[in-house]
């Protein structure tokens, strides 16, 4: 499915990162943005070409950033969506998604 993909994509993305590293990836017919910040906290932006670099990796900035902030430190390694609440992201990305022009 596609949400496998994403999953299996973004984790292996992120474990072949450098910590304070910034890329982008092409898999597929997709392009994956990662960002994995000094502390070891990472997010993955996955779209299509079209899709600004720029764009990606603010929002990756704005949303790690909040998240640091809203989440413990001591809950990262081991959290899931399951345990950890961070509400924001859909806001996020309802903020970011490409809307078709009329």
């Amino acid at each position: 499915s596609v949400q496998e993909f994403m999953t299996f994509t973004s984790q292996l993305i992120v474990e072949r990162s450098e910590l304070g590293s910034r890329a982008s990836v092409k898999e597929q017919e997709y392009l994956c943005h990662v960002y994995v910040r000094n502390d070891g906290l990472a997010g993955v932006v996955i779209g299509d070409n079209e899709y600004p670099q720029r764009v990606c990796f603010t929002l990756l900035d704005k949303v790690l950033d909040e998240f640091s902030r809203q989440v413990s430190k001591i809950d990262w390694p081991s959290g899931s969506p399951a345990t950890i609440s961070y509400a924001a992201l859909d806001g996020y990305l309802i903020k970011y998604q490409v809307r078709p022009a009329r």
